[in-house]
């Protein structure tokens, strides 16, 4: 009989703390689920339910990079108006094939260097030419149409590569693209693939052509390679 109780008030003990632990889980639960509910999760509980965000886009040739400082990370500008001595190198490489300037009409004693400009805290990279709006732009030299591309900062934008797969020849801020353009397209030296215009962060007021030239990297990325400035190459002859 002695047996039979102890059995009996083993068994309720076991009853009773299987019975705290599902309550305790109980409040637990509760409490959690308010708390997202609440959108007080912790950073724990919220990396379970929230996807992962979205890659950094790849940098756009016609947003301003930012200036290299002691401590930070970011793009130099060049201090001169060639750049390194890699970039002098592709300046006279470039200069050597006359290439043709890429808005029509425009002489090129109007052009200014703006290459090292400060743009929103970054460097401009890049040569504005000033023209009515609808002036043709013009391919600079042989090519390929690798890509047609529309960004906030470029707004319409063509990225042509050199014959040898070395440069990209970049447009933006274009009204509208020339009929008939599309990726893939074989051009030639002085072939209209677009027009003047501001689209994207261009002002309405001074339609210009944006034109950026970089040097490939190895994968031959159209959106990707090194700044080399065009002004020496169509000023200097």
């Amino acid at each position: 009989m002695k047996l039979q109780h102890r059995q009996i008030r083993r068994l309720q003990r076991l009853a009773l703390t299987i019975g705290v632990s599902f309550l305790i889980g109980a409040v637990v639960g509760g409490a959690l689920s308010w708390r997202v509910l609440r959108g007080e999760t912790t950073t724990t509980v919220r990396a379970a339910i929230e996807p992962p965000p979205d890659p950094e886009p790849a940098h756009d040739p016609a947003e301003p990079r930012a200036v290299e400082r002691p401590g930070e990370r970011g793009e130099a500008i060049p201090a001169t108006m060639t750049g390194s001595v890699a970039n002098a190198d592709a300046v006279q490489t470039l200069r050597d094939r006359d290439l043709k300037l890429p808005v029509q009409g425009v002489k090129r004693e109007a052009l200014r260097d703006t290459f090292s400009d400060a743009r929103g805290g970054g460097a401009h990279e890049a040569l504005d030419i000033m023209a009515p709006r609808h002036t043709p732009v013009l391919a600079v030299e042989d090519g390929r149409i690798e890509k047609l591309f529309t960004s906030k900062a470029g707004g319409l934008t063509v990225y042509q590569f050199d014959p040898t797969n070395s440069f990209t020849y970049y447009y933006a801020h274009l009204d509208r693209y020339a009929n008939g353009v599309h990726e893939g397209q074989t051009v030639r030296r002085g072939d209209v693939i677009g027009y003047v215009g501001s689209t994207g962060n261009a002002s309405p007021d001074a339609p210009h052509l944006h034109f950026a030239i970089f040097r490939l990297t190895p994968k031959h990325q159209w959106w990707q390679g090194e700044p080399i400035n065009p002004y020496p190459i169509f000023s200097e002859k």
